[in-house]
């Protein structure tokens, strides 16, 4: 396994957010974690991404702890948050050179991740005009740059339509069969398919959970 989380624990004042995270992920895979408003799921992955200080715990990457050594997270992990992390004032093409050098952000919409997310067809077109599809498109393309071998994902298709959310599905499963690792905070049910494995955070802990098309099954575990 090339990515192992152990222990992990988060509190705000005395509210328990995580009190045992725990879980190993090999290369290649993706792994969905489900849970309700509130249960921990975006603070499990910013703490992953280095946003958050965790209280505890370990998270190792080819034997190395992360949270050790935090300088290395931007190299390793990709991370687009629930929310909007662009600058609105500024189209796709200059939100992205703030993150490549121009040969690069070239070669990238020619025959690499932004062209497989479609991001050369609205290069010119202000944030603050796009809609959510781009937008996302676009936080993923600017979280990839490093070509990072994990990818934390915070509801990555959440009220996309189905165009956009096929160009993010097809660029996910390029990147897991190029060996990366996808963690996937997600409520929506399609998601899933890009899974190999769920899990659901309930009362600050990982429970393993085959999805089997119950909906109803899956609400009341959510519950």
């Amino acid at each position: 396994m090339e990515m192992e989380l152990a222990g992990i624990r988060k509190s705000y004042k005395k509210k328990k957010v995580l009190t045992d995270i725990s879980l190993s992920v090999g290369s290649g895979s993706c792994v969905g974690i489900l849970g309700g408003n509130g249960s921990g799921k975006s603070t499990l992955l910013s703490i992953l991404a280095g946003v958050q200080k965790a209280d505890g715990g370990t998270f190792h990457y080819q034997g190395e702890d992360l949270m050790r050594n935090s300088a290395r997270i931007p190299a390793v992990i990709g991370y687009v948050p629930q929310g909007n992390p662009l600058i609105e004032e500024l189209n796709a093409w200059d939100n992205l050179r703030m993150w490549y050098d121009r040969k690069t952000l070239q070669r990238e919409l020619q025959q690499g991740a932004l062209a497989m997310l479609g991001i050369g067809d609205f290069l010119k077109t202000p944030v603050r005009r796009m809609s959510g599809g781009m937008k996302k498109r676009l936080s993923i393309g600017c979280a990839v740059v490093a070509k990072p071998r994990i990818l934390l994902l915070d509801e990555p298709s959440a009220a996309l339509d189905l165009v956009c959310k096929e160009n993010i599905y097809r660029y996910l499963e390029r990147y897991k069969a190029e060996g990366g690792i996808v963690l996937l905070a997600t409520h929506d049910m399609q998601e899933l398919e890009l899974c190999e494995r769920c899990y659901i955070i309930k009362e600050g802990v990982l429970e393993a959970y085959q999805y089997d098309g119950d909906l109803h099954h899956l609400a009341g575990k959510l519950r």
